[in-house]
């Protein structure tokens, strides 16, 4: 029996396969090697230094807000960390204000109430099809610019106070008494699960009976807590209208109530459109046959089609939280020290734009990489679960 010739390795598909990437690589590594002699060649030329050594340097400029103390004489680094902690803060409470708003409005969109299901297809189409610069500025000098002077405060329900300087509203204070009370809520809420498990178990079915029991252990165990702890875990202190100001509780600034409210209300509207899509994608026989079993259209909603429709909805809810923490770089028409602000200043005064922009970019890039980690691991979570 003739033995088979072996394939020369230049014809080899999995060589050449091979090859072709090694090639690939040693082309994309040199055409990035001759941009970077360029781009040091035109620096040295006009006198500047690759590097992040600025970053040790004193700034010398204000910051209007900021979560942690900084003063002009601090260094350009701990300016940058300013900004970054601004833009984190707007983009974690814009994403789950802008989710629960998201939610809610796409549901809606689903009414069979005519009237509801119209005021949600007006707000979608008009928030989806402006841009969000424009709302910006509108939200913020048309709204917030135009709220009464601080001897005209207005007083909203809930000791929250809004003027021309911003929003004046309670802040939580944290007492020694708060971590045991949080001990005993999570106690309380592994108790109603273990009954309600238990319950649903022992008669096949989740009645109202077994809600209630569920209901009233989730609330009577932090109580009891909350009362035989002494002091208060959580206590609220409510600003204090004085001659010229207020003092106590917390104050939201025009430019952050405004950053923060146009970025949910945009973000809500294509978040809208995503829950709508995933609902719409579970398979109308599914909803009938839960009809037929006798569940409620509540009951529908969260053991039917919500547990499937996550499987779609989570791919592209992800990239409109990644677009919410990139578009808070708009912050800067309005006046707000984030990220983008504040580093636009560092390298105005420093003279040093492209290790600034390149410092920014992979901040943005590992913000995106991290929340796209988080929101992965909970799509793989929801995969298993549907299977």
């Amino acid at each position: 029996m003739e033995r088979p010739t072996a394939v020369p390795f230049w014809r080899d598909v999995r060589v050449l396969a091979v090859l072709s990437q090694i090639a690939f690589v040693l082309v994309l590594a040199a055409f990035a090697a001759f941009l970077f002699a360029n781009l040091s060649t035109a620096m040295r030329q006009r006198g500047l230094v690759a590097g992040f050594g600025y970053l040790r340097l004193e700034s010398g400029f204000e910051i209007g807000e900021s979560l942690i103390p900084y003063h002009p004489s601090d260094t350009y680094g701990r300016a940058y960390l300013v900004g970054l902690l601004n833009t984190l803060q707007v983009s974690v409470v814009g994403i789950i204000l802008s989710t629960i708003l998201g939610v809610i409005v796409g549901v809606a969109r689903l009414s069979t109430n005519w009237l509801v299901n119209k005021l949600a297809a007006i707000y979608i189409e008009i928030i989806r099809n402006t841009p969000l610069l424009v709302q910006l500025v509108f939200i913020y000098f048309g709204v917030f610019f135009q709220l009464p002077p601080l001897s005209q405060t207005l007083e909203l329900p809930g000791g929250v106070f809004a003027n021309q300087r911003g929003l004046f509203v309670p802040r939580p204070i944290v007492s020694p008494t708060f971590l045991p009370w949080l001990a005993l809520m999570a106690a309380g809420i592994v108790a109603a699960v273990v009954i309600w498990k238990l319950v649903t178990r022992v008669f096949k079915s989740s009645t109202l009976g077994t809600w209630l029991a569920t209901i009233v252990v989730l609330i009577l165990v932090p109580t009891l807590g909350w009362m035989l702890l002494g002091a208060p875990p959580l206590t609220f202190e409510v600003p204090i209208r004085e001659r010229f100001n207020f003092r106590g509780g917390l104050t939201l600034t025009p430019e952050f109530s405004a950053l923060l409210t146009g970025l949910v209300i945009y973000t809500a509207g294509f978040i809208a459109e995503v829950v709508r899509g995933g609902i719409q994608a579970v398979g109308r026989g599914q909803i009938e046959a839960a009809n037929a079993i006798g569940l409620s259209p509540m009951q529908i909603l969260r053991l039917v089609i919500f547990p499937q429709a996550m499987r779609v909805i989570v791919p592209p809810l992800t990239s409109q939280y990644l677009n919410l923490a990139k578009n808070s770089s708009l912050a800067i028409a309005i006046g707000f020290p984030d990220m983008f602000a504040v580093n636009q200043t560092i390298a105005s005064q420093t003279g040093q734009p492209v290790p600034a922009i390149a410092l920014m970019m992979g901040t943005y890039l590992l913000m995106s990489l991290f929340t796209s980690l988080i929101m992965n691991i909970y799509n793989r979570s929801v995969q298993i679960l549907e299977r």
